[in-house]
């Protein structure tokens, strides 16, 4: 066999990529999909639509190499987190859209439950800090919002899962219920330290045990593709949250490693090994992945739009017509102007976590152009990086001796340079930028045998290192002035509530 297959199922696209045995990409097919937004703060998407566009791009990848389901040894799935699906068992159909990570509808419910005193029971069980950014609340919500959904799900009828667990049904023609322990730690309904969905918080949020998936490791087969002609008989090798696979693909397989991924948003990620470190700074601790009998474990934290951003540029404000172009637009400028932008388009995440934060940009004179706002939406993003490093340093105690990048926005090198300046440490974008996917063809190949080598060396190969070259001072001086723009932003939507009444 010559290939393990990577399904890389994003929050705005679904993409494939086949691995050889030197973990080499040597096809890549990538397909968006609908971004559906029926409210402010609401953000869906059509579960039919994410597993159709995810087999296409498979059965692209393969035929582009002109491979055949027998050439391909397992197939390992990394997905967008939190995103929540509940479907009929009977019929297999949605009862409602994917209910996505970002979509803030139950944060007046989550601000009920933590005036409640539930936060410290649901940190301590979890990791996690109640936010409508976990699956749990977005559970309920449907099951009290969609005729029928409690009584079906009472009954047994309804199965509930994140974006991985979808796609095992799917491929499998519903034979297989399960997720693995890094997506499961997501939901705010399992405990991390026994390993398994907590009654206690199911019945906190009124959901019934039954619809929850079978929780299992991250690196073993759970079955094999039986509902798609072209892909008969894989092996589903490897499941893990799209962070978790990047920080396995990143080799960040050390306690104290720590990468961040520039996707729609930032997440970064420091192996805390077999140690669930509670965060006193607003991060979560989370699972990091689960191989055989041995769970590791990471502080994470999230940023809610990173990258996205430079998509408002493109399609809310056609600045720029293509994404790539953005760079040169913020370079076209000396510096930003004194333009500061808080994206905060779904609020605050870590370490911040406002739910009604707002985007807004602060500066702003007759002087202000495109390239200024172009370089105020980028440093947004590693400001927020910045942010989230700082809470990590102070929960881990540990000093980050380098942070290891990829996803999109890590190509920009005028971004990635004023990362490293910004937080006074070196910045590594490996070889292979397709951690994410990598990540996921490794446990999937772990689980087969794949591999025929230690990858390691190969996967730690240095694209380019950034050092930082702008004074501390004025770092501080540009973090200073952030910080008063983020301050500013906050409560925004809680305050305009209060002024309607």
């Amino acid at each position: 066999m010559k290939y393990v297959l990577a399904l890389d199922q994003g929050t705005t696209s679904s993409r494939a990529l086949l691995f050889d045995e030197d973990g080499v990409v040597c096809a890549v097919a990538q397909r968006e999909f609908d971004q559906i937004f029926p409210q402010p703060g609401w953000v869906e998407h059509n579960p039919a639509q994410i597993a159709s566009s995810q087999i296409a791009v498979a059965l692209e990848s393969l035929a582009q190499v002109k491979a055949e389901p027998g050439d391909v040894a397992a197939i390992g799935i990394a997905n967008q987190r939190e995103t929540t699906i509940v479907w009929d068992r009977e019929t297999g159909e949605p009862v409602y859209n994917a209910i996505v990570w970002q979509d803030r509808r139950t944060a007046d419910f989550c601000e009920r439950l933590r005036s409640e005193g539930h936060g410290p029971l649901i940190q301590q069980r979890t990791g996690l800090l109640i936010d409508s950014y976990f699956s749990a609340s977005k559970i309920s919500w449907i099951l009290d919002h969609v005729p029928g959904a409690r009584s079906h799900a009472e009954a047994g009828r309804l199965a509930f899962g994140t974006v991985d667990t979808w796609l095992l049904w799917k491929l499998t023609g519903g034979k297989v219920h399960a997720t693995d322990a890094s997506n499961a730690s997501r939901t705010m309904l399992f405990n991390i330290h026994t390993g398994a969905w907590d009654h206690e918080l199911l019945d906190l949020f009124r959901i019934p045990i039954a619809m929850m998936p079978a929780a299992r490791s991250s690196s073993e087969v759970y079955g094999e593709v039986s509902a798609v002609q072209g892909l008969e008989k894989i092996p589903l090798g490897g499941i893990a949250g799209d962070q978790q696979a990047a920080l396995f693909g990143q080799r960040c397989i050390r306690p104290g490693l720590t990468k961040n991924t520039y996707g729609t948003g930032c997440f970064m990620l420091q192996n805390t090994g077999r140690r669930a470190v509670p965060s006193s700074n607003r991060l979560v601790t989370t699972v990091a992945w689960k191989i055989g009998d041995v769970t590791e474990y990471a502080l994470e934290g999230s940023v809610f739009v990173g990258g996205a951003v430079v998509q408002w540029l493109r399609d809310g404000l056609g600045l720029i017509r293509k994404s790539e172009e953005v760079e040169a637009l913020a370079r076209s400028v000396p510096d930003n102007g004194g333009v500061y932008f808080v994206p905060a388009f779904v609020g605050l995440g870590a370490p911040h976590w406002d739910s009604y934060a707002r985007g807004s940009m602060f500066g702003l004179t007759r002087g202000t152009s495109a390239g200024h706002l172009a370089r105020a939406a980028l440093e947004s993003i590693a400001y927020q990086v910045a942010d989230l490093l700082d809470a990590m340093r102070l929960d881990s105690g540990d000093s980050v001796q380098e942070l290891r990048v990829d996803g999109g926005a890590a190509a920009n090198d005028s971004l990635m340079q004023f990362q490293s300046d910004i937080l006074g440490a070196p910045v590594v974008r490996p070889a292979v930028t397709e951690t994410t996917a990598l990540g996921a063809a490794y446990l999937a190949g772990l689980a087969v045998g794949f591999w025929k080598k230690d990858l390691d060396a190969s996967a730690a190969a240095k694209d380019r290192r950034f050092n930082p070259q702008m004074p501390a001072s004025q770092a501080r001086l540009l973090r200073n002035r952030w910080n008063e723009a983020v301050a500013r932003s906050k409560n925004w939507e809680l305050g305009s509530a209060e002024t309607r009444k």
